[in-house]
């Protein structure tokens, strides 16, 4: 976009947004910006286009489209709706996983090669990182107007499938090496055919509910801007809803088939992972050639493969914990997703924003000092739950659905299961305040980290999510822990939770 100079030879602010007049604290974003104020903007605007030294200002018509913007301020109810609906039907989704996972861990494949279990953690983890990633991103790109158009929107969602294509085989599979290692360090042996039926598991695992996955987030954020709802709002719970139970159900069944297979067919693992690591110069080149994802192609790694490192830490905690609480199984995917959900929410808007107000590297306050920056980064938790801004309020919209989406969760579980778990109000306490524990630091955590990425160039679009969702991975599963110890201590060693 073009840059102009001012009179005294600085340059302007960048035409991707208008600067809207100071508000008092007490006030709601945008709240100088009265009608006759929106008029002037866009007549000045409009006047400007017919000069000939217009200095490249914003054309009257995206004028008009920011003005439509700022008119449609949302409001605490209207975040709270089109979040919940979506927020909804992840959650059934991570119900079905959790009963699903409660059900294979007691598949022969599982019992056999128990490094799947510690596989889990990471490959779910992996897979709400890149579709929850995607959704962001096309998000950020379908609010800023650049998917409006056909030619748009299918380079845009082309580009950005190869990507998580590459990233999904690359990462699947050292994800897979990951738990050998950590699977070969507490039983001191690594089984060749197992390691082998581990890594093809993986990669199919990962490529196929990547592209589906991926096609149906794409879906959801052109539909969503279609019906003029916020896409950072519900694709990210969307993208989440069939992760899970896609991921497990594939990998459950993959493992399955590839195990019965040893000893008839031992060169078909290895065959499988060799037609994979061969195909992956494919999906970097077609990544490479498309603008739109060539930066994260080469820049885009160290999230992905951190938050794959983080959630492997994960796993070995649930296959500890596994072995000494079954009935912890069932919950991990629902506390782990629901935490994930919200604080990529929360990252999604939080970057949108940030895009919308100012430059990369650069945070929108009326002082551009280190220390007055720093204080914008690092707020105090009093102000990212209680503060009158627009974040602080989406904060308090999403702590608002923890307890009722958990209860529902919970609830369904115990349904579904028909008696076979024993809910207590004891447990019931535990469980929501591990909960309410891990989604509030995710979100504050989520502030700070999002703008200090911002404030380092660090596109948070690409690099937020994977590090958010991982370490809630990692603090779900060891807040879940913790409460089902301390539930085994206080109820004399005999806990009824499976």
């Amino acid at each position: 976009m073009d840059m102009g100079k001012d009179s005294d030879g600085g340059n302007m602010a960048s035409s991707n947004h208008i600067q809207t007049p100071n508000c008092p604290k007490s006030s709601e974003p945008n709240c100088g910006l009265e009608h006759s104020t929106i008029e002037m903007v866009v007549a000045t605007i409009a006047e400007s286009e017919n000069n000939e030294n217009d200095n490249g200002k914003i054309p009257v018509k995206v004028a008009e489209e920011i003005v439509k913007d700022v008119q449609a301020e949302e409001t605490f109810f209207s975040i709270a709706i089109q979040v919940f609906i979506p927020f909804l039907i992840a959650g059934f989704g991570m119900v079905f996983a959790g009963l699903v996972l409660d059900r294979i861990q007691h598949w022969p494949v599982f019992e056999e090669i128990s490094e799947l279990v510690i596989l889990i953690p990471a490959l779910l983890g992996l897979k709400g990182n890149l579709e929850m990633t995607l959704a962001s991103r096309l998000s950020t790109q379908a609010n800023l107007g650049h998917m409006d158009t056909t030619q748009q929107k299918i380079s845009i969602i082309v580009g950005n499938l190869t990507l998580i294509q590459s990233q999904a085989i690359v990462v699947g599979f050292l994800g897979a090496l990951v738990a050998i290692i950590m699977g070969g360090i507490k039983s001191n042996e690594v089984e060749l055919d197992h390691a082998y039926i581990l890594c093809a598991s993986s990669l199919i695992t990962v490529s196929i509910a990547s592209f589906v996955l991926g096609l149906i987030t794409a879906g959801v954020i052109v539909f969503s801007r279609h019906c003029k709802i916020n896409p950072d709002n519900v694709a990210t719970p969307i993208a989440a809803s069939l992760g899970d139970i896609t991921s497990l159900t594939l990998l459950s069944y993959v493992s399955t088939f590839l195990y019965d297979s040893i000893g008839q067919q031992d060169w078909l693992a290895p065959l499988i992972i060799a037609v994979y690591i061969l195909a992956i110069p494919l999906w970097v080149w077609i990544a490479k050639k498309n603008p739109q994802t060539r930066e994260v192609l080469f820049h885009g790694w160290t999230p992905v493969v951190g938050a794959m490192l983080i959630s492997s830490i994960g796993g070995l905690i649930l296959d500890f914990m596994v072995s000494r609480f079954e009935g912890i199984a069932v919950f991990q995917p629902v506390i782990n997703g629901v935490g994930g959900n919200l604080v990529a929410v929360q990252s999604s808007r939080i970057s949108t924003a940030l895009h919308k107000e100012a430059e990369l590297g650069m945070l929108n306050s009326g002082n551009s000092h280190d220390e007055d920056e720093t204080k914008k980064i690092f707020i105090s938790p009093m102000t990212a739950f209680c503060g009158h801004d627009g974040h602080a309020r989406t904060t308090r919209v999403l702590m608002t659905m923890v307890i009722p989406g958990h209860v529902i969760f919970i609830y369904t579980i115990d349904y579904i299961k028909d008696g076979d778990t024993s809910l207590s109000s004891v447990f019931v306490v535990v469980y929501l305040l591990a909960a309410i524990m891990q989604v509030a630091t995710l979100l504050y955590v989520a502030y700070i980290m999002i703008h200090w990425m911002w404030k380092k160039k660090i596109d948070p679009d690409n690099s937020a999510i994977p590090y958010l969702t991982s370490a809630g991975d990692l603090l779900g599963i060891t807040l879940l822990a913790i409460a089902f110890q301390f539930l085994y201590l206080v109820s004399d060693h005999d806990v009824q939770v499976d």
